[in-house]
């Protein structure tokens, strides 16, 4: 579905260059869920950034859905992230103005396709993820678990071909983080959902399929969720203190 070949990405600083990401590879198959987890300055965001094309790379490859997405027009990339992408954002980015239902709506309401079929997925999606109850509320009116939840089902209103995650437990309390998760699960199980997440959060990341670390610009390890979400928490603790360099 989503496939990473050698990306290098560089920033000028002054007369410095600063090489961020030093030949990523990584693979997500349709209806995976994987985190990317590492410390600060590891290259998460600007892994995330260069897929969703929003900022250029410097070599590599990128294919979405067979699709390369180098060298592609602006129009072109735009129409991708509408319609091929789905976002979530730790700040969620939901509209003030515009009530729950609205807000998941607006992909399509951008996109002037309000049809009878998306309007019978958003009331799925606020039902499948517990919002049906405020879908006439504003977003100030509901709490940040339910803000985030309403930002998954905006993110597939378009049923994309994988969703971009940056950090979207990062605002939320542990409850409302593990209704995120859960979110995520059940956009996977019953709607075939593939999910990309970046993460500082070893638990949200624990519920993965995969956990891609990364150190200094690299893959540092791959790793499989093959056991229970605890089981799998306490490797992921082990190998983040490995990467660390502090492996007491």
């Amino acid at each position: 579905m989503l496939y990473v070949k050698n990306l290098h990405k560089s920033y000028m600083v002054g007369q410095e260059k600063y090489k961020v990401l030093k030949g990523v590879d990584l693979t997500v198959a349709q209806g995976e869920f994987v985190a990317v987890m590492g410390p600060s300055g590891s290259g998460k965001s600007t892994l995330l950034n260069c897929i969703s094309c929003y900022i250029p790379f410097d070599d590599g490859k990128i294919t979405l859905g067979g699709q390369e997405l180098v060298d592609m027009s602006e129009e072109g990339l735009a129409k991708v992230r509408n319609e091929k992408l789905g976002f979530v954002f730790q700040d969620f980015m939901l509209l003030d103005g515009l009530t729950i239902r609205e807000n998941i709506l607006l992909p399509r309401i951008i996109n002037s396709s309000v049809d009878a079929e998306g309007e019978k997925l958003a009331d799925k999606l606020l039902t499948l993820f517990g919002i049906d109850h405020i879908k006439g509320k504003f977003p100030a009116e509901v709490s940040g678990g339910e803000r985030q939840r309403t930002a998954v089902a905006r993110a597939l209103i378009n049923n994309p071909l994988v969703i971009l995650a940056d950090e979207p437990t990062g605002n939320l309390d542990s409850k409302s983080s593990r209704a995120v998760i859960n979110s995520f699960k059940e956009a996977i199980g019953k709607l075939g959902a593939t999910i990309l997440m970046v993460t500082h959060d070893s638990f949200s990341a624990s519920f993965c399929d995969r956990v891609i670390l990364l150190k200094d610009g690299n893959v540092f390890k791959n790793m499989e969720n093959k056991g229970s979400q605890g089981e799998f928490h306490d490797r992921l603790l082990q190998e983040i203190k490995e990467m660390s360099g502090d492996v007491k």
